[in-house]
């Protein structure tokens, strides 16, 4: 585990990530006092995993190191897909899988978000949580995960977004000089991109610097 890097090189801060995620508290108290922003938005958006039926897919991606797994019970029966470009964040999310006792449930996959190797309308739910913002392409990855949604099915997520004020600016300067961030896209962006993809009940909802969004695929 390296101090610094990019999350393909397992660095300590995407541990402490997933540690104020486990611990809620303090976590919750980090991330408000960091991000201006409420953890317990990003908790209630991952309930949904939890509530899928009998029989569901979901596709988790970028998986990081498993945030979502923890939404996920023993008992579900369902196909839980973690897909990332990262081999050291698949290995975090499957040790974590096996200490929840869900590593039955879940299956790793390497994949680039902006050319998903999966069918066409072959995902029930699709969850991307703390991602958008790191992707080369935004637009393209939304297009992605709408592409292998199937018609009824949610996409779900979150976002540092470019239109959460200034207080956030130097923050979001610093991690595309890093190359932590990629350009990112602003809540207006994604409600536009959504819509513009047949995603309907589109929702966006700004907490500090992070941005949560829903929609539903129409069909």
């Amino acid at each position: 585990m390296r101090l610094l890097g990019g999350w393909a090189d397992d660095p300590v801060y995407a541990a402490a990530y997933d540690w104020s995620v486990e611990h809620p508290r303090l976590g919750g108290l980090a991330w408000r006092i960091g991000m201006g922003t409420d953890q317990a938005l990003l908790h209630d958006a991952a309930r949904e995993i939890g509530e899928q039926p009998r029989g569901a897919r979901v596709l988790d991606v970028p998986c990081g190191g498993g945030v979502a797994v923890r939404a996920l019970r023993p008992d579900q029966r369902v196909a839980y897909v973690a897909a990332d470009l990262s081999p050291a964040m698949l290995s975090r999310t499957a040790r974590l899988a096996e200490r929840r006792g869900v590593r039955h449930l879940v299956t790793t996959v390497e994949a680039d978000v902006g050319a998903l190797p999966f069918p066409d309308a072959s995902y029930d739910l699709v969850v991307t949580f703390t991602g958008l913002h790191c992707f080369p392409d935004p637009a393209l990855a939304l297009t992605e995960m709408v592409r292998v949604l199937r018609p009824g099915g949610v996409l779900t997520g979150s976002a540092f977004l470019n239109d959460t004020g200034l207080r956030y600016e130097p923050a979001r300067r610093i991690g595309r000089a890093t190359h932590l961030l990629g350009p990112g896209c602003t809540g207006e962006q994604v409600t536009a991109w959504l819509s513009g993809l047949d995603v309907h009940d589109v929702t966006v909802r700004t907490s500090g610097a992070l941005g949560y969004f829903r929609g539903v695929r129409s069909g």
